[in-house]
């Protein structure tokens, strides 16, 4: 028998001894960095859940509802309310532009991020934790706990609130991930008051928050949701090495009360709309806006 041939099967047999180990809880970066080539059965979803290809369904890109920031601080805020209404009411999404967030801050954290999951998975896997509750989780698919199924990705999860309390329990690597995300997670918390108080002032349940400062502590609107919960989530999805098989996240609502979500220029986010899986269409420095399960708006 031939070296090549040798090497053949010592390579077959350790991937077919991977793709059945408990090795897919470390991740589906793990698994790559391992090299298969074959999504492990953990991974793979009934026929009826995989994700059904554009070209079958005869799906298109979507656009969601566009809400203008900068027009819910101009003379044209009544309009921009009406439309933010009707998007939170129709659609349960829409896409934010003129933020006011730097792009500078974003690009810092997509890079920062981006450097945590080029980690060994040695370093990563310090903060992997069964404890939702813990002030940073490393993981993988949605919830490794409990999934039956898994999804392919691996997931950074900072509690962001309060700063003083979570950040020495933070990543101390890749060295500029503290700081890029204290500056992400300070304006996305401030350009989220600011959406929720214009949503609830849409809704005619809040006076005008037009005209709020950052440190502004009178308006009972931000104090309201200054004090809650925040969570920023680093997703990574690594190429997958048979797509039609799995998805990155399955179908899901977001629990919290808006989502903030930093989509990339790969194609890929769907939503439901009026009974169908449309795929959004990515717009350059913009934020999609998700109303999550404690503000559902009929």
């Amino acid at each position: 028998m031939s070296p090549a041939i040798v090497l053949e099967v010592q390579t077959h047999y350790k991937e077919e001894e991977l793709l059945e180990s408990p090795e897919f809880q470390k991740g589906v970066k793990h698994l790559c960095e391992r090299g298969i080539t074959k999504v492990p059965r953990k991974y793979i979803l009934p026929a009826l859940d995989r994700p059904i290809s554009p070209k079958k369904d005869g799906a298109t890109s979507f656009k969601l509802p566009i809400i203008d920031f900068a027009q819910l601080q101009g003379p044209d805020r009544i309009h921009a309310l009406k439309s933010l209404s009707k998007a939170c009411e129709e659609y349960g999404f829409f896409q934010l532009i003129n933020h006011g967030i730097a792009r500078q801050s974003i690009l810092d954290m997509i890079e920062a991020g981006r450097k945590f999951f080029e980690l060994s998975f040695e370093e990563r896997s310090k903060y992997m934790s069964k404890d939702v509750r813990a002030p940073v989780r490393y993981g993988t698919s949605f919830n490794q706990n409990k999934d039956r199924v898994f999804c392919w990705r691996d997931f950074l999860k900072l509690d962001c609130h309060p700063l003083s309390d979570v950040l020495p329990y933070w990543p101390s690597s890749p060295t500029e991930l503290r700081q890029a995300a204290v500056n992400y997670s300070k304006e996305t918390k401030f350009l989220y008051l600011m959406v929720v108080g214009a949503i609830l002032e849409s809704l005619g349940l809040a006076e005008t928050t037009k005209d709020i400062d950052e440190n502004d502590g009178d308006d009972h609107i931000i104090k309201e949701f200054q004090d809650g919960s925040q969570l920023l989530v680093v997703n990574c999805y690594p190429s997958c090495p048979e797509p039609d098989l799995t998805l990155g996240i399955p179908p899901h609502s977001d629990y919290g009360f808006l989502t903030l979500l930093l989509q990339d220029e790969v194609t890929g986010l769907q939503i439901q709309h009026q009974g169908r899986w449309v795929t959004v269409e990515p717009i350059p420095n913009s934020f999609v806006i998700n109303v999550g399960d404690h503000l559902e708006v009929n």
